[in-house]
């Protein structure tokens, strides 16, 4: 993650981009990006978001790159370690969302019985 962060960084400021990379717009990025993720399953079947083709497969690698490289600038201007992040927010689900009640359902922490 240290690497990706310092290879980002070197990218953006031998580029003079700083300039442009405000939290909001870095933010805005981010989510366009994740449209672009949404665009490649727009109208599939459950069957064949989980079977791409190689193009779409190609495409979806590049967006998700994308989408990883805005969240690493973004998490990086708040000083924030996304992989450190990741795994808090996975133990706050693991108490929110016990396997006992969990399992199998689709409802909201708050409406698990």
């Amino acid at each position: 993650m240290d690497e990706l962060r310092r290879t980002l960084a070197r990218f953006v400021k031998s580029r003079d981009w700083e300039q442009f990379h405000s939290p909001k717009n870095l933010s805005m990025a981010l989510a366009g990006e994740a449209g672009e993720i949404l665009e490649i399953f727009q109208w599939l079947t459950q069957a064949e978001s989980r079977a791409l083709p190689e193009e779409k497969r190609a495409m979806l690698a590049d967006e998700i790159g994308d989408v990883m490289i805005y969240l690493t600038m973004l998490a990086d201007k708040f000083g924030i370690d996304p992989v450190t992040a990741a795994k808090r927010k996975t133990r706050k689900n693991m108490k929110k969302y016990p396997a006992a009640k969990a399992k199998g359902s689709r409802a909201k922490y708050t409406e698990l019985k």
